[in-house]
């Protein structure tokens, strides 16, 4: 008998004891877990105890992410959050300097943890680390020269806190001085500073500049970019992508006249060549790996002829399209760097896998082999693609794959996914170069119905790939081209013609009620203003049009009888649309608003007499022109009776074919059988 869901088994650590194996009831209160643990051990005061994490991370367990506890979870009874911000507070103010460096250690690693953090939060943390920041180097100034190890761990772990903190988003950045900014700017314009707190300062710079408009004027007067251009010449390629993103954040945030001048400072021909030699440096890196072992140990060896020779071999054995400098490949944007970033992440991270998709491919026919640098700039292009990288967030969009949410670096592991899956389609289609977007489009395929499936985790996504081989491709294609072609068959074709009125009638009866509700109606005054309001609606027994002005927009439907005016609709004549509408025709039309041209309708009655509307929208234009249409004897034209036709007439048939599922439908109704040979067999009802 399975055990019940509620319940976890765990181990719980306690530092100098035995740890205990527990049975944790996932419904009683966590302060309940807590003592009980606690009183196994003999603890007092268990409320300054808590559960957390014994892996890397330790996070706290809280009772919102207790959830979260599988079966076999190693926790650890430690200090609580408060108590340990409180011990934490008072240590990095201790006069020793040992005491203080191994406190600002533990709050850089604690404050990972949104639960402690918000604890440190409340003691005004972020105003002591600042502080502490501010005054730092004046302080030790002397010391310095003693001490210079020791001081350049102190800041790096005080700006490692302070990062980590803020990237909860608890504490606006709006709240930091003039001086804390200055402070991090000339650890960012020193030439000679530590990489950690350079690193550090530039993320700090790069978040006050994309959070808060005031705060980048400030960043603006204190740094340029020909100070920031230096750490793109260095080695550290994190230093690199640091120094970039700031730069971003500053063109990003400038007004427009400020972003043409930092443009031009930007394409000079120094920051291009800056850029490109860490683009070749990448790409000697991706040569290295792959064909390291097969070169002789003294590549270097040889005439510069001979290895740009080489060189220009391996290249083209790595799939790029100009073999002689590849950089030259990743000029398009998207996908920009950022293939070659997805690339180099592949062959550290997953070696084994990029030495034999290059060596295999460079050992095939020139016309069958998989080139893979022109398949990874490709695939990092759709991957863009598909999920809208780069793009504005859309309030309208409900895409969301909880599976980005489980890596670091989720994106680079996707593509890694990615470039395997078109390395195997490639394989399975037997392609050769000609067929490389007929790839392009069933490796698209392949991950888009996977991630429709909505996996968890990235191992799922991969899973979900494997059962997604090209022949299951194809396979899936013929079903709903079968499924398309029945639709389109000789009987399904007359079912739709005898179910099409009975749609239209209701069609017809869902309009006219909606104008025996009512719709408000704004007025054009002479000045096009849209200030005042009236209300029209159709009798019920849809004889009548009455209306009537208003003072104001009614928050429900207004009575018929309270609209003073009447037009039975046995006097309309006609009804006009857009620019054959008489208000529509005034002096001054030609610089009528557009959406308003498309919004506007007229009945026409009468001695030449006309009842003018603006509709609040589209869909209520459609409505109504549908409906006076249909109280007319005319065919309701407009593209919502389009869509619900096609809906509502989609939805009847499915529902009538339902029966004969797994049944072809003939093409052809069967033959009619010879007349028989005599009626003898006609019951004579006389």
């Amino acid at each position: 008998m399975p055990p019940p869901a509620d319940i976890v088994k765990v181990a719980i650590e306690w530092p100098g004891a035995y740890p205990k194996l527990m049975e944790i009831d996932q419904k009683k209160p966590l302060s309940a877990i807590i003592k009980e643990v606690c009183d196994g051990w003999s603890l007092a005061n268990h409320e300054y105890f808590a559960l957390q994490h014994a892996d890397s991370s330790n996070f706290y367990i809280t009772e919102k992410n207790r959830n979260e506890i599988k079966n076999g979870t190693i926790l650890r009874l430690t200090t609580s959050p408060a108590q340990n911000a409180q011990q934490l507070h008072e240590r990095i103010q201790s006069s020793s300097m040992d005491a203080k460096l191994e406190a600002l250690k533990d709050l850089a690693s604690l404050s990972r943890d949104i639960t402690f953090a918000q604890e440190f939060i409340n003691l005004d943390g972020i105003s002591l680390l600042t502080q502490m920041v501010e005054s730092g180097t004046e302080r030790y100034q002397k010391l310095q020269k003693i001490m210079k190890p020791c001081f350049g761990d102190m800041l790096s772990f005080t700006l490692t806190a302070f990062v980590e903190l803020m990237d909860h988003g608890i504490v606006s950045w709006d709240t930091f001085s003039v001086a804390f900014i200055k402070k991090i700017a000339s650890f960012v314009n020193k030439s000679a500073m530590d990489i950690s707190i350079l690193q550090r300062s530039l993320a700090i710079l790069e978040s006050m500049v994309l959070n808060s408009h005031d705060l980048y004027q400030k960043v603006a007067q204190e740094i340029t970019i020909g100070q920031l251009i230096p750490h793109l010449q260095g080695t550290d390629q994190e230093i690199q992508t640091y120094t970039i993103a700031v730069i971003n954040a500053l063109f990003l945030k400038a007004p427009d006249e400020r972003r043409q001048e930092m443009a031009n400072i930007l394409a000079q021909k120094q920051l291009r060549s800056i850029i490109l030699t860490a683009q070749r440096d990448i790409i000697f890196e991706l040569r290295r790996i792959a064909f390291d072992a097969e070169t002789e140990p003294n590549n270097s060896s040889g005439s510069v002829e001979k290895r740009k020779s080489m060189y220009t071999r391996d290249y083209k054995k790595l799939g790029f399209i100009n073999h002689v400098n590849p950089a030259m490949d990743f000029t398009q944007t998207p996908p920009g760097m950022l293939a070659l970033d997805n690339m180099l992440y592949f062959a550290k991270h997953h070696q084994d896998a990029y030495i034999r998709i290059v060596l295999e491919n460079s050992s095939r026919e020139d016309k069958h082999e998989c080139p893979f640098g022109r398949s990874s700039i490709e695939l990092t292009k759709m991957l863009c693609e598909i999920l809208k990288v780069g793009e504005l967030p859309s309030e309208t969009c409900n895409d969301f794959h909880p599976m980005f949410f489980t890596h670091d670096r989720s994106f680079e592991e996707f593509f890694c996914i990615c470039i395997q899956l078109l390395n195997k389609t490639w394989k399975e289609m037997r392609a050769t170069s000609e067929d490389f977007n007929k790839v392009m489009q069933v490796v698209k395929e392949q991950v888009m119905r996977a991630l429709t499936t909505k996996p968890s985790s990235l191992d799922q996504f991969k899973s979900k790939l494997q059962n997604l081989s090209y022949t299951e491709i194809l396979k899936i294609r013929q079903s709903e081209r079968m499924n398309q072609e029945d639709f389109q068959s000789r009987p399904i074709l007359e079912l739709k013609e005898k179910i099409q009125p009975e749609i239209l009638e209701l069609i017809k009866q869902q309009r006219l009620n909606r104008l025996v509700e009512g719709t408000c109606f704004r007025k054009l005054n002479a000045r096009r203003r849209q200030d005042k309001f009236w209300y029209c609606r159709l009798s019920p027994n849809h004889k009548v049009l009455h209306f009537g002005d208003l003072e104001e927009s009614p928050q429900g439907e207004v009575p018929h009888d309270s609209l003073q005016d009447k037009l039975p609709v046995a006097d309309i004549k006609a009804v006009v649309t857009g620019k054959d509408c008489p208000h529509m025709k005034e002096k001054g039309a030609l610089k009528q608003n557009k959406e308003v041209l498309e919004l506007a309708f007229s009945v026409l009655y009468d001695s030449n007499c006309q009842l003018n509307f603006i509709a609040p929208d589209k869909h209520e234009y459609c409505i109504w022109t549908d409906g006076l249409n249909a109280l007319l004897g005319k065919d309701m034209m407009s593209e919502l009776t389009r869509n619900d036709l096609d809906t509502l007439l989609s939805m009847e048939i499915k529902l009538r074919l339902l029966d004969l599922e797994n049944i072809q439908i003939p093409d052809a109704p069967p033959p009619i059988p010879k007349e028989p040979s005599n009626y003898d067999f006609v019951y004579d009802c006389n």
